[in-house]
């Protein structure tokens, strides 16, 4: 069993992979680790016109990914988006909530409007 603070060293770290995966895809950050009274988002990304409110997880093996988000984690970072939304989108902009999954030497998995109404 990991202590909290391992679990939250290897979140960050996961994080910041995502953050430079995002970075050669093309995605400028606009902010990390953002928290509202509503939930958290771990990365707002911004590509052309599309602001993307990213959950990013990262699990010690591949299989483990399959259920690394819930309905329920989703609800809470579209919640946070909606409060965050009003300071980092422009008129026009195209808002989603995206989904990156990294394990230990995979490719990471990014899954674009993880939360479809």
């Amino acid at each position: 069993m990991t202590s909290r603070a391992e679990r939250e060293a290897r979140g960050r770290r996961g994080e910041t992979l995502a953050a430079w995966y995002l970075r050669f895809k093309g995605w400028r950050i606009v902010a990390q680790r953002v928290k509202t009274p509503r939930g958290e988002v771990d990365l707002i990304a911004r590509r052309g016109r599309t602001l993307a409110f990213i959950e990013v997880k990262w699990r010690a093996t591949a299989a483990q990914l399959d259920h690394a988000v819930d309905p329920y984690r989703l609800r809470r970072v579209a919640a946070a988006a909606e409060v965050l939304a009003a300071r980092h989108a422009r008129p026009g902009d195209t808002l989603r909530i995206d989904v990156l999954l990294l394990a230990p030497g995979r490719f990471p998995r990014h899954m674009a409007n993880a939360l479809m109404p």
